[in-house]
């Protein structure tokens, strides 16, 4: 099971592939994915899924909301056949 608050990047990968990070934020991935379902506020999901304060650090909280956020959606449409292929990684 990937962990609920793993460390997170600035800036999600942007690889052509399902990369470790993505496995460690799946389930930031889908929080964020459901947040935008429900439209919530960006600045919220920033500081409650991602842990950046918009007020204190709105450039880095936007930059981190944006490309979490496509990233979710690109496991959603295209990584997620990667891991369905090669299985859930095995914890430690």
């Amino acid at each position: 099971m990937p962990p609920l608050n793993a460390k997170l990047a600035d800036v999600a990968p942007d690889e052509p592939t399902l990369t470790p990070y993505d496995e460690q934020h799946a389930v930031t991935y889908v929080r964020l994915l459901d947040a935008e379902k429900a439209n919530a506020d960006w600045r919220e999901v920033a500081s409650i899924v991602l842990l950046i304060d918009p007020i204190s650090e709105p450039d880095r909280a936007r930059l981190a909301y944006d490309s979490h956020l496509a990233r979710a959606k690109w496991v959603a449409r295209h990584g997620y056949r990667q891991l369905l292929n090669r299985g859930w990684p095995k914890g430690e």
